[in-house]
């Protein structure tokens, strides 16, 4: 089932990031990456026209309390997000009614892809969530074709688990590869439900 989680409050520090709840002073710093075509459409959704649009998304934020704002320390500015969002389909994953657990998302400003910033930031959220609030299980998707994405999630120790059609704020159907990660510290051994999506034995 989805676990409880509130940012309020937590923050996270790595050797080059700090990530923390977002403010409204991080406007400026959310338009200037969610405007870059390309970076939001990996995720499925359209880049920023204007700051109108980051501002409505900048109150979600705050207003959900479920997204971390990753600030880079070198300069001070946040350079994206990471959520601990609620996974879908909970009434239909049968292996998960026992076990606590979230889906994790996350995107990072193009100028700082391929210095391997967002592993960082998700191997401390990671650390967080199993070893503090003690989650027994966490899920991450990414398109296929979105391979930066996959690396990412393989650093972390993340195993495909299912492969999915989902709807996108884009307007389109694409093939989604939903990962899974177990707590390390927990014997857990799944009854996998709907084998027809799944990829993990």
């Amino acid at each position: 089932m989805n676990a409880p989680f509130d940012v309020a409050g937590v923050l996270i520090e790595t050797d080059r990031l700090i990530l923390r709840e977002w403010c409204y002073s991080d406007l400026d710093d959310l338009f200037e990456y969610a405007s870059v075509p390309g970076v939001g459409e990996r995720a499925g959704w359209p880049h920023h026209k204007d700051k109108n649009e980051s501002q409505f998304i900048l109150n979600k934020f705050i207003n959900e309390k479920k997204t971390f704002a990753i600030v880079y320390k070198d300069n001070n500015k946040v350079i994206g997000s990471l959520g601990v969002e609620y996974y879908g389909v909970e009434e239909k994953l049968s292996e998960f009614f026992d076990y606590q657990g979230r889906e994790i998302g996350y995107v990072l400003s193009k100028d700082y892809w391929g210095k391997g910033l967002m592993t960082e930031a998700v191997k401390a959220v990671i650390d967080y969530l199993f070893n503090t609030l003690d989650y027994d299980f966490l899920l991450c998707g990414r398109f296929i074709e979105n391979n930066q994405s996959g690396r990412v999630q393989e650093k972390c120790g993340f195993i495909p688990y299912r492969k999915l059609t989902i709807s996108t704020a884009l307007g389109e159907d694409k093939e989604d590869i939903l990962s899974l990660l177990v707590n390390p510290r927990k014997n857990i051994k799944f009854n996998f439900s709907h084998p027809e999506t799944l990829i993990i034995n």
